[in-house]
């Protein structure tokens, strides 16, 4: 199968590493780590060892042309370049699987291609890229794969078994939104809290209403499930995400929130993706992540008053340079 990945950094650059170890034709569409990943090959560092993938790179859709399966790994604060990267990589026949983080990420995709080709799939592993062409393995990996508006069909099922032939544990889910909202389950309130939290307890209660101002470095989760006041927010905000689904026709049960804290504790001082955006001045996933949750829970006329002040509470400190 020739696959291009587009968004290479831990999630694009792990998963593409496998997918090229296990002989698939497999190109990295890169920009900055083009020259680190040419002399070194994609590096990944696991517990249980260390190797290297050598997949075939380029510097511009073109140099890859149409490919059976387009990977897409970016943030989404990139995703305004899906008009000027996809086209040349995608045919009549290519399925195009969105790997990214939170809602609207398929919706932005079938505004460009029929929605029969749009995928995605949720990650639920934890990565950290440390070098250009060097991504850490932490723990887990499994990918829930779905399609946009539809039940799975043969395809899906298709992709799965190769992902799981590349060493991928891959399942398949006939509600991909469904699948969305409880990953968000885990996401919001680890992503959010833990950026959030620079800016102090009373900027998230909203006890001391007015601009955040970054004061102390973000709490990883270990460090937010260890104070009772930030557990207890945790767990605030995934009630507020497990009502918001229910709402909208997915039954996610409330012991949903007690797994999550469970699977995360067993993660150690993790840092999750906003929180490296944050520390290392990036975009942060506002929209997807934050906002557009909030959006549909008020669609649907519920209150989410934590997911709420976290959007704020971010969207200041990106106005106010932090992470911007």
């Amino acid at each position: 199968m020739k696959i291009a990945m587009v968004g290479c950094g831990a999630v694009g650059g792990y998963y593409g590493a496998l997918l090229s170890r296990a002989g698939h034709e497999t190109h990295f569409l890169l920009r900055s780590d083009y020259e680190a990943v040419l002399r070194n090959g994609m590096r990944v560092l696991t517990a249980a060892g260390d190797w290297e993938a050598r997949p075939r790179i380029a510097r511009e859709p073109g140099e890859i042309g149409h490919a059976d399966l387009v990977v897409i790994a970016l943030k989404t604060t990139a995703n305004r370049e899906f008009r000027r990267l996809l086209p040349p990589l995608v045919g009549a026949h290519s399925a195009v699987l969105t790997l990214q983080n939170g809602l609207g990420n398929e919706e932005a995709l079938a505004a460009l291609f029929p929605s029969s080709q749009i995928l995605g799939g949720l990650c639920f592993v934890c990565l950290n890229r440390e070098a250009p062409g060097v991504v850490r393995h932490i723990a887990h990996g499994r990918i829930l794969l779905g399609e946009f508006g539809r039940v799975a069909g043969e395809r899906t099922h298709t992709l799965a078994r190769m992902f799981e032939r590349s060493g991928v544990p891959c399942d398949v889910t006939d509600s991909l939104d469904g699948a969305h909202w409880e990953k968000l389950v885990w996401n919001i309130p680890f992503n959010g809290l833990g950026v959030a939290s620079a800016a102090g307890w009373d900027s998230v209660t909203g006890r001391n209403p007015g601009p955040a101002r970054a004061q102390q470095a973000p709490l990883t989760t270990d460090q937010l499930l260890a104070d009772p006041r930030w557990h207890g927010l945790v767990r605030e905000v995934m009630m507020e995400v497990i009502t918001t689904a229910r709402a909208l026709g997915h039954p996610i049960p409330e012991s949903r929130a007690d797994h999550e804290i469970a699977r995360t504790l067993e993660m150690g001082a993790y840092r999750a993706s906003t929180l490296i955006d944050y520390a290392y001045g990036r975009s942060m996933e506002l929209d997807s992540l934050f906002l557009e949750p909030a959006r549909r829970a008020a669609g649907v006329g519920i209150r989410t008053p934590r997911l709420q002040a976290i959007g704020r509470v971010i969207g200041e400190l990106a106005e106010s340079g932090t992470g911007a």
